[in-house]
């Protein structure tokens, strides 16, 4: 199994800012596991990952005039996906230890302004280590926020995104 998995958010940030919402194609999540991932290429991508994995997240942005940067990265607690029907629905965990960038708290809110992010070119590229305490088969749902250009409405999140343990 690979020690990296990167997660690519592509965003059509003309059309996210103009819609105001990061769904009707505005955002597409795509990753390079090979242990089975879901959803490829929408927002509802569920990244499988296993113990001790780094994963980073690349924002992208489709248009070359309106820059796009991830704002937070942030667990959300008891947020498991509910199960296929037919199937019982695993436990609703507590929000796992998370998965922090390099120099944060376990459980805290991951933040641009820290030192939880480094520059990559042009882009703010975010990182971290998948945990050991994360139950295996559940997903585990994250917010992720997304800063498109400047100004009091340019921030836009999504919280169907999630990581599962295999």
């Amino acid at each position: 199994m690979r020690q990296r998995i990167s997660i690519v958010v592509m965003v059509d940030a003309v059309g996210a800012l103009s819609d105001r919402t990061l769904h009707n194609g505005n955002l597409s999540l795509v990753d390079d596991s090979s242990a089975g991932s879901r959803h490829q290429g929408t927002p509802e991508l569920i990244t499988a990952v296993a113990p001790g994995q780094v994963v980073q997240w690349t924002p992208i942005h489709v248009d070359v005039q309106t820059p796009v940067e991830i704002q937070a990265i942030e667990f959300l607690s008891g947020a498991a996906v509910p199960s296929p029907a037919g199937q019982a629905a695993p436990p609703h965990p507590a929000a796992p230890s998370s998965v922090a960038a390099p120099g944060a708290v376990p459980g805290a809110r991951a933040d641009a302004t820290g030192s939880n992010g480094f520059e990559n070119y042009d882009l703010l590229v975010w990182e971290g280590v998948v945990p050991y305490d994360m139950t295996p088969g559940v997903p585990y749902r994250y917010r992720l926020s997304l800063r498109l250009h400047e100004g009091p409405n340019s921030v836009l999140h999504i919280d169907s995104p999630a990581l599962l343990r295999v």
